[in-house]
Parts: C-alpha cells; sequence; structure tokens
C-alpha cells in the first residue's frame, strides 16, 4: 500500500481507494471549491473553451471569489466537472483545493468526519 500522508494529520490516504469510491469527494452536501484565475485559464484551455463561455458555464462569483458551480442530482451535489460513472474531467488541472484532499486543515482535527466519507483513509 502507497500510503500518502502529511505532517501534522493524524490519518494517512491510500489513493487506490479512489478506484472503488464513486468519487465521494466531489459529491454530497453543497460547498465551495475555490479556484483561482490561473486555475479558471487552464481548465477553460482544457475544455478548448474561451473563459467568458467558461465562467458562465462552470463557475460562480462567491463574494470576492470564485467557486466550481454544482449540479443537484437526485439528493445531492456534483461538481459540475464530475461525469458519473467515469470521473473528473478536469482531473490534470483540477484546482488546489481537490489536488490536496484529504489534507484540508478542517479535517486535521475531524478525522471521524473524513473517516465517513473516504474510504481510503487510514488512522496512522
Amino acid at each position: 500500500m502507497d500510503l500518502i500522508t502529511k505532517q501534522g494529520f493524524d490519518f494517512g490516504f491510500d489513493p487506490k481507494a479512489c478506484e472503488q469510491c464513486n468519487s465521494r469527494c466531489c459529491r454530497g452536501a453543497s460547498g465551495n471549491i475555490w479556484v483561482t484565475r490561473q486555475d479558471i485559464q487552464a481548465i477553460c484551455e482544457s475544455l478548448n473553451i474561451n473563459v467568458i463561455d467558461g465562467m458562465d458555464r462552470y463557475f460562480k462569483r462567491v463574494g470576492n471569489r470564485f467557486s466550481i458551480k454544482e449540479v443537484v442530482f437526485g439528493d445531492e451535489y456534483l461538481c459540475v466537472f464530475l461525469e458519473p460513472g467515469q470521473g473528473c474531467r478536469i482531473y490534470g488541472v483540477r484546482p488546489l483545493q481537490c489536488r490536496s484532499f484529504p489534507f484540508w486543515n478542517h479535517f486535521r482535527t475531524r478525522p471521524e468526519e473524513l473517516l465517513k466519507q473516504c474510504p481510503g483513509i487510514k488512522m496512522l
């Protein structure tokens, strides 16, 4: 098992679990996935669309920041870039918030919350 760890966290992450979890980290309760201008540019380039069209279609303004839009699917919210059964359409250019999951400060002191969401979490 190639467990990923990060200093200050009492858990590790087994990325092989992603193959069987049905993208739980990309669905569920509504929330914000923050993106930078550079993220937006890279995402739009990867989708072969101009930034103006991409902003309208895939991003929402929240105060002075931008977040990826969500779509309602049954009783949960999905990231607009999640293709159910296929995964993330922008995986190669996903924003830092997605790349750094599950090592978010929020989960540093709440590993039990994370254990319910992610089957790749292993307590150390």
